[in-house]
């Protein structure tokens, strides 16, 4: 490993020489219940066998053969076609590139070009991505004061507070939020916060932005988490579990509003491997089996299961809904020492970075009762020794 790059002093260091639906193998015979699906990207599950078949084929065909949008390639276009199907009127028009954090910085220049402003408001303890235009949107200094000087005209409100709303001003270009806070250690909003943030971008013709890389695809228990409040965003932004476990991140927005990117200047944004036909293969695949298998239905319930199943006096609160939750042991000493234990039992869980208090649980959304009850087993079990 001395020639590979790495993110942190301590990694797991997990050796993992296959995976198939909810679990992991390591090269030493280990099994491993996944309650991380890859950080949210792995929704239906790891390796698929419809997936897996998609990319084969595709692979049997070409891969890559010129830098996205001047060739007609079929996955794109079915994708596209599928995913827009399943958005509402105004988001009618996909831009693929080749992550989340990609689609937020390209999202951005949208939004600037859209309004010709230059002001952006995003929210404390956001997470929007590592590169320097995510990173100067997402509400974390300790991520950020390495790297400055970021972004200028960049502002801070409170998520879920209407106070910060009169930040937003007819200067202002977008309002980017996560309609779900993750890192924040899975945060959600009020209703009537939301619609008062529509409306406010409404009256100042701001664009609003939903960063969706994470809670997109049925990980709420909605196939996208503007679905539960009724509010829909002028760009959406998807990431993760939008290969199908390739690597990919899209825009949608107005097919009227994608149409500023090809002009004054042309190729207002691009991308070499963005849409690349192989990652469009799985993520068609990787839609079709979240429909079919109704497993944005199977993570609400699931999610119900595993609030039922975790109550203990060390456990102050489970946040979240479907698939997306945190479990709340406010100390991170304790939330060290249970997801440190839970991996020692065959669960594989993880934290949050900006909520040390808790740890994160973001399963396969094919996860089954049999294997909710195991992994709450594990975790109450090791809860005890916290």
């Amino acid at each position: 490993m001395s020639s590979l790059a790495q993110t942190s002093p301590y990694p797991i260091a997990l050796d993992i020489v296959s995976a198939e639906g909810c679990h992991l193998h390591t090269r030493d015979g280990k099994r491993y219940l996944d309650l991380v699906a890859g950080l949210a990207v792995n929704n239906v599950g790891h390796r698929h066998p419809k997936v897996v078949a998609a990319i084969k084929t595709q692979a049997d065909k070409y891969l890559h053969v010129i830098p996205y949008g001047e060739f007609i390639q079929e996955p794109q276009v079915r994708f596209a076609e599928a995913l827009t199907s399943l958005l509402p009127a105004g988001l009618d028009s996909v831009y693929f590139v080749n992550s989340g954090t990609e689609a937020n910085e390209a999202a951005l220049k949208l939004a600037k070009r859209i309004t010709g402003r230059t002001k952006l408001v995003a929210c404390h303890k956001s997470y929007h991505g590592s590169t320097h235009g995510s990173l100067s949107i997402t509400g974390n200094e300790e991520k950020k004061y390495r790297n400055r000087p970021l972004l200028p005209d960049v502002h801070f409100i409170t998520f879920s507070s209407t106070e910060g709303l009169t930040l937003i001003d007819d200067q202002t270009a977008a309002v980017i939020i996560e309609p779900i806070q993750g890192d924040a250690g899975v945060r959600i909003p009020d209703l009537a916060w939301m619609h008062a943030l529509r409306q406010r971008c409404d009256e100042t013709g701001t664009m609003l932005i939903f960063d969706e890389v994470q809670t997109g695809f049925g990980r709420t228990g909605k196939r996208f988490a503007f679905e539960h409040f009724g509010v829909v965003p002028d760009i959406l932004v998807l990431g993760k579990a939008l290969g199908g476990g390739m690597p990919m991140g899209a825009f949608v927005s107005s097919r009227e509003r994608m149409k500023l990117l090809t002009h004054n200047p042309v190729l207002g944004h691009i991308t070499t491997f963005g849409g690349h036909p192989v990652a469009c293969a799985a993520g068609l695949a990787a839609l079709e089996v979240l429909e079919e298998e109704a497993l944005a239905e199977n993570a609400e319930r699931m999610g119900r299961l595993f609030k039922e199943l975790l109550v203990h006096p060390a456990i102050k609160e489970v946040r979240g809904t479907g698939l997306m939750l945190a479990v709340d042991l406010g100390d991170a000493e304790k939330v060290q020492r249970a997801v440190m234990g839970c991996l020692k039992r065959g669960v594989l869980g993880f934290w949050f970075l900006s909520c040390p208090t808790a740890f994160r649980i973001a399963p396969p959304l094919c996860i089954t009762e049999e294997l909710v009850r195991e992994a709450c087993a594990a975790i109450l079990a090791e809860i005890e020794f916290c």
